[in-house]
């Protein structure tokens, strides 16, 4: 088995162009392989620094490699059956910024690089008072980027021409309106001035997108066969279905920049993402946060077998459709139509989409993705959502840890809220960790014990759940 590398593939080079923060599956089973296709077929001739967002990550990994690694894609396109393998080569180097604070600022002089993209999850647009200008670098997202944007526009001397194109990938409505009023928020804190503020307003554009696609990332169920085929030693190859939608709430000028539509791929340059987002949201995104924990605790490990299982599946179903479809405003048939659809991509049978690589960071997830259709599904029917709101002890019980069989159950999520969760849960009555947990502001902004009804059903959820196990308390609530 060789090993890969640049010396020993053959991948083409290209210029830097575009700065990814994340190195994580997604980004690099959608945003570049969208770019590598561009480079192929549009004549895009632009090559990837991917910058690690948070101090461990995967850029030494993929360092070690040049930037290399395999993309497989499986499903079916056009009634035919896919599963292909392509070397994917756009990523020139990764940089860590907490090791290499100098080449990470010196990205901004660059006068070719052109776009910034990001995916840091949910959590990752916010505003950090706590970071300081000098900080090498600001811990949050937008800070780091705030630092950029400073050092180009002192770099170019304030020339417009220089400006960034930045589409956020991270999965919150109007993603690039809350990004950029965190970095108007740290120009304000950090007292940079009036002359960078119009630089950054007038000579950057931050546009709000939404991003689809499936991405079950390293697929360790079958690595054995796929590094035979390829004949490297990849660690770091990477799985998704092979559909896939970006919509970019950008003008024509931006897109004849990126020019997607020139390779033949699903990408929308649109006057406004909020239809498709709120769809896309609430629909694929809103099962996927609340079947995770219900199935892994019911013993299941792939969102294809929760969907198929009798009783996760009978979950599933009446979340999609008899609570979150009732919360959207387009026509009934349209989203039926698009809910069937979300259920044949579960269920690609080329795809194993482990549910434990959904439920990192489930907190913020289902702030965004389901607690919005808990609020409107009140509002509209005057009672709670009740599978919204077991889907959400799931999740709480999920970070009591603990074990499931013989595998230890360790929650991955920010530390504040992981200590949140094990004080909460040492009390040993469900009652406190309900009312702990809606209490939050911290992760929710405010206080959901105010909902009506919440907490008292929340904690008879927890009770079942910690009574019965989580299948039979399903079965419980699906009767």
């Amino acid at each position: 088995m060789k090993k890969l590398d640049r010396k020993t593939a053959q991948a083409a080079q290209y210029p830097d162009k575009v700065i990814q923060f994340g190195e994580g599956n997604f980004l690099r089973a959608f945003v570049d392989w969208i770019i590598w296709k561009m480079n192929k077929s549009a004549g895009f001739n632009g090559g990837v620094v991917v910058v690690q967002p948070i101090d461990r990550g995967m850029v030494d990994m993929l360092n070690s490699q040049d930037g290399l690694y395999h993309l497989n894609l499986q499903g079916i396109d056009h009634g035919k059956p896919v599963d292909s393998i392509d070397l994917i080569d756009v990523i020139n180097r990764g940089i860590n910024p907490y090791r290499e604070f100098e080449e990470y600022l010196e990205l901004a002089e660059d006068p070719n690089i052109r776009f910034v993209i990001s995916n840091t999850t949910e959590a990752g647009i916010a505003f950090d008072p706590d970071c300081k200008f000098d900080d090498r670098p600001a811990s949050s997202y937008p800070g780091k980027l705030t630092q950029l944007l400073y050092h180009r526009f002192e770099y170019f001397k304030g020339d417009r021409s220089k400006g960034f194109i930045i589409f956020p990938c991270e999965l919150i409505f109007l993603n690039g309106k809350e990004l950029r009023k965190c970095v108007l928020q740290y120009i304000d804190l950090w007292n940079l001035g009036d002359d960078f503020k119009e630089w950054f307003e007038t000579a950057c554009g931050i546009y709000c997108t939404l991003v689809d696609r499936i991405v079950p990332g390293y697929p360790k169920d079958n690595i054995d066969e796929i590094l035979g085929k390829i004949g490297y030693e990849d660690k770091l190859v990477d799985k998704a279905e092979i559909f896939h939608l970006w919509v970019i709430e950008a003008p024509e000028k931006i897109a004849k920049e990126f020019p997607a539509d020139k390779a033949g791929l699903n990408v929308l340059f649109v006057p406004s993402e909020a239809p498709y987002h709120a769809r896309k949201v609430t629909l694929l995104n809103g099962p996927h946060t609340v079947l995770s924990p219900v199935g892994y605790l019911s013993g299941l490990d792939t969102v294809k077998e929760c969907v198929e299982d009798p009783v996760v599946g009978k979950f599933v179903h009446r979340v999609m459709f008899d609570e979150l479809l009732e919360t959207l405003d387009l026509p009934k048939p349209e989203l039926e139509q698009f809910a069937h659809d979300v259920l044949e991509r579960f269920v690609n049978p080329y795809v194993k989409h482990f549910v434990t690589s959904i439920m990192l960071n489930s907190f913020p997830k289902y702030r965004t993705r389901d607690l919005p259709g808990l609020k409107t599904y009140l509002q509209r029917k005057g009672t709670l959502p009740a599978g919204l709101v077991f889907g959400l002890a799931a999740i709480i019980t999920y970070y009591k840890g603990g074990k499931r069989g013989d595998v230890e159950i360790v929650p991955n999520d920010d530390a504040q809220t992981i200590a949140l969760l094990k004080e909460l849960w040492s009390s040993g009555d469900v009652g406190k960790v309900a009312e702990g947990v809606l209490a939050a502001e911290d992760i929710w902004g405010e206080n959901l014990n105010e909902i009506p009804g919440l907490t008292a059903l929340l904690t008879e959820d927890l009770s079942l759940i910690q009574e019965k196990g989580m299948r039979s308390a399903v079965e419980s609530i699906l009767k």
